[in-house]
């Protein structure tokens, strides 16, 4: 598969391009709407530097001193960028490194260990249909057809994504997070790991296992016009769909259902 090929027709590797890459964007009024508009995945509201970033082709120096000198041309503060959208996910991904290297195992185990008695269900087919984009449901499957074509997926959509495999389909997270770890062109393994962590509810600082992702709700608020589903998925709604692969109430309880046995587990 030559999938090199459409990776190149998308990032452009090297610190010249990652330096022209944050000019664009601090230069922009991307920056400025970045909190509100980030997670649109039909806008061009990231920064994607997040290739960049992993292979140290620009650093979170540099990228956070560019940030403060922007911001404060456009007249903010220093305690007004510092504590923005922004510079919140640079620290998340410093959290990320400093989880990774007191826990080394991260990438591996959960770092709740009641989530080990989880009673996944881990049904291959149903991994092999998510991993191809073919859940029959929108933007799931263009979150993933999206990933297969570009090496890279948007934020909102990555977290909808790991929710429908670990809580719809009841897959364990370690199978997610391999999956994202060979296709990702930001494979980061401590950003990975942690935030594939955080949607199960086994990390610290996680959502709680009970934050179950709508896809058909967050499409709805996130992609409202459908651009970005259409663009990935154009056979969604017509005669071409896929069926859905489970159905999202039953599943859902299914999932609660299945965490609930965890709870009895806990000592009193």
């Amino acid at each position: 598969i030559a999938w090199h090929a459409s990776l190149a027709r998308h990032w452009t590797p090297g610190e010249a391009a990652a330096r022209d890459l944050l000019r664009r964007f601090v230069q922009a009024d991307t920056l400025g709407a970045y909190g509100d508009a980030r997670d649109r995945p039909d806008r061009p509201a990231t920064s994607r530097l997040s290739p960049y970033l992993h292979f140290g082709e620009v650093s979170p120096r540099q990228v956070w001193t560019a940030i403060g000198k922007a911001s404060e041309r456009a007249g903010q503060a220093p305690a007004q960028w510092r504590t923005g959208k922004f510079c919140a996910e640079l620290v998340w991904r410093e959290f990320a490194a400093q989880l990774l290297h007191h826990f080394p195992t991260m990438p591996e185990r959960s770092r709740t260990a009641t989530f080990d008695a989880m009673p996944w269900r881990n049904d291959a087919a149903h991994f092999r249909a998510w991993t191809r984009g073919r859940t029959g449901y929108a933007l799931v499957d263009a979150g993933m057809r999206q990933l297969w074509q570009t090496g890279w997926m948007h934020n909102r959509v990555r977290m909808v994504t790991a929710s429908f495999l670990v809580k719809n389909l009841l897959h364990r997270w370690q199978d997610g997070a391999r999956w994202f770890w060979d296709t990702l062109v930001d494979a980061d393994l401590a950003s990975n790991s942690m935030n594939w962590q955080w949607v199960a509810g086994s990390s610290p600082d996680a959502a709680p296992f009970f934050r179950i992702f709508n896809p058909e709700s967050q499409a709805d608020k996130f992609d409202p016009e459908g651009h970005y589903r259409r663009e990935f998925v154009p056979e969604a709604g017509g005669p071409g769909a896929v069926p859905p692969l489970v159905d999202l109430k039953r599943s859902r309880q299914q999932a609660l259902d299945a965490f609930a046995t965890l709870r009895t587990r806990e000592p009193s």
